[in-house]
């Protein structure tokens, strides 16, 4: 569906509020299981500006629903949290056209085009033309987050979801497939001692050390893509004590179940090799992202397809499909046909030279409001 003029030049007469809101918005602090602030802060402008009903839920999600809600429903989401831990708020600027921000992409951005179609909504009094639909900001994207705001409303609302769609991404990248990952924190223990009287007992740090060159040592899949990684280690107490304690952080990726699969399997064997040798090892499962799961073809083609024409439209350039690690990982593990688009462009996410450029926002409106109002009459 195309944008009427009506609707254009409602877009246009609210560009500046929603300019001046992601600015208000991205210096709100909102590390991963801890966005109580953007969350307030989103309930309370979105009331504020009519919309009825909006709630947060257990996982911190503001819920936006549009219509009844007993029946099927289609999903919008932007996530609220960021990647950095700041507690204070955020640092930004604007210069150049740019709006440079921690975060202020990834996803600030995309929740910002969200609430004011929230705004146009609840001032329209529209309803969906069949079923309903829920706008959220979703809590929990973000690494160790492990998806939980998807999984709450999944959990809540799956059984009737038909559409899914978030709103986050990379430029004209549209998200149609799911990356999915385990994360493990390994920690190993031994005796340790002190570096001269003790010499000989076993060190931690060492064993992690041969235990990480293991991992390392795994032939990946050819079919499809597979990754791992080793992100953090720490442990040990000083140059001349023998570690006691030793941990890392380890994760695997792959677009493929059965690749998954055999990755957990190279991991517990090497693990159960290592206890051999007397260490004690401990595994914690901190992160979980399914792959996705079988999704009817033709309904996933047709949102695909959408989605690069409202891109190809407000844009100008033909999207390319991707698999990614999104909040998709969820539905589309359930069979839910689902994509993941970008409402914006810029640069730097996932580092604090972060930027969006301001001359992307106003079709970045255009493309949201196309994709949400494709569900309501006329």
């Amino acid at each position: 569906m195309e944008l009427s003029q009506r609707i254009l030049a409602y877009i246009d007469q609210h560009r500046e509020e929603a300019y001046q809101l992601l600015l208000e918005l991205a210096r709100i602090p909102s590390p991963s299981n801890h966005e109580e602030k953007r969350a307030a802060f989103c309930k309370e402008w979105l009331t504020r500006q009519g919309v009825q009903g909006v709630y947060i839920d257990e996982a911190l999600n503001v819920v936006c629903p549009i219509g009844p809600t007993d029946g099927p429903l289609t999903v919008f989401m932007a996530h609220s949290d960021v990647v950095f831990p700041d507690t204070d708020p955020l640092p930004l600027k604007v210069e150049d056209g740019l709006i440079k921000c921690p975060g202020v992409g990834d996803d600030t951005a995309n929740v910002v085009a969200l609430m004011t179609a929230a705004k146009f909504i609840a001032q329209e009094g529209l309803t969906p033309a069949q079923g309903g639909m829920l706008l959220v900001i979703n809590s929990g994207e973000e690494g160790l987050g492990n998806l939980k705001g998807s999984r709450k409303i999944m959990a809540d609302f799956g059984s009737q979801v038909t559409e899914f769609v978030t709103l986050d991404g990379v430029d004209y990248g549209i998200t149609t497939g799911a990356v999915g990952s385990k994360r493990y924190r390994i920690e190993v223990l031994t005796e340790g001692g002190h570096s001269y009287s003790k010499f000989g007992n076993r060190n931690a740090i060492a064993y992690l050390a041969s235990l990480i060159d293991a991992l390392y040592m795994v032939k990946v899949p050819e079919e499809g893509k597979t990754t791992y990684n080793v992100g953090l280690i720490k442990g040990g107490t000083s140059v001349n004590t023998i570690a006691q304690q030793a941990e890392t952080l380890y994760e695997f990726r792959s677009d493929r179940r059965e690749n998954l699969a055999m990755m957990e399997e190279h991991l517990m064997a090497a693990v159960a090799f290592f206890r051999t040798k007397g260490a004690r090892i401990n595994l914690e499962l901190i992160g979980d992202r399914p792959c996705s799961g079988d999704v009817d073809p033709a309904r996933h083609k047709a949102l695909m397809d959408r989605t690069a024409a409202a891109v190809l439209r407000h844009f100008g350039q033909e999207a390319h499909f991707r698999t990614a690690s999104t909040d998709c990982n969820i539905p589309l593990s359930l069979g839910i046909p689902s994509v993941g688009v970008s409402c914006y462009l810029g640069d730097g996410a996932h580092t604090r030279e972060e930027y969006v450029r301001v001359d992307s926002l106003l079709p970045g409106l255009r493309l949201c409001f196309e994709l949400i109002l494709h569900a309501f009459p006329g």
